[in-house]
């Protein structure tokens, strides 16, 4: 039997570069898998059905939700979304890692239904940095980039309720300050007890 995974939340404001570092993560750590959420956000160039988002309607979203199929969901801008927490559960029991790209809300949520969860919240190194990303991106309009801007700092106050704060100023130190949290966690005494309970035996004997 695997020994069971770690839930991971991670939330960060728009811009923050956290998908690119999640991205990155999971190219180089084959035991790390990301959850997909469900959204009724519109799909965006590039993304795919599936491997991105699960994207439903507000209807589809709305019995789901009257099902109690979501761990947790959340209301982001105009948009809904959601963890499906059947698939959750059953990623953890596989011995994966899981990390759960949510905001803020979301974390809070999932918190309280599994106060195991770990937690870490991704930063700018300042604020002009994240306006120049978020405009690099050109993907929004200027009234958006600029209600992402405020909703930003009422988003980043929220950085004291997590385990783990990471600075996305350089990207390779972001990158490996990311894999040494997941690292750690993996040697605590506890995990390692469950992964190696046959040597363990046999040293004590």
């Amino acid at each position: 039997m695997p020994t069971s995974g770690t839930l991971y939340i991670i939330s960060a404001p728009s811009g923050a570069g956290k998908s690119s570092l999640v991205k990155a993560l999971t190219d180089s750590e084959s035991q790390v898998r990301v959850s997909v959420s469900h959204t009724t956000r519109a799909m965006r160039p590039g993304e795919i059905d599936g491997l991105h988002y699960h994207f439903v309607d507000h209807g589809q979203f709305s019995v789901m939700l009257e099902r109690s199929e979501f761990l947790e969901h959340a209301q982001v801008f105009d948009n809904y979304y959601g963890t499906s927490q059947r698939w959750l559960e059953q990623t953890l029991a596989e011995g994966y890692d899981l990390i759960l790209e949510i905001d803020w809300q979301g974390a809070q949520q999932v918190r309280k239904l599994m106060p195991q969860a770990k937690s870490i919240f991704i930063l700018p190194p300042t604020k002009e940095a994240l306006q120049h990303r978020l405009n690099q991106r050109g993907q929004d309009s200027a009234e958006v980039i600029e209600r992402r801007m405020r909703d930003a700092v009422n988003e980043m106050s929220h950085y004291v309720e997590f385990d783990y704060l990471v600075i996305n100023d350089d990207f390779a130190h972001a990158l490996s300050d990311l894999k040494a949290i997941f690292q750690a966690n993996r040697l605590l005494q506890s995990v390692q007890q469950q992964r190696h309970a046959g040597l363990l035996s046999e040293l004590l004997v």
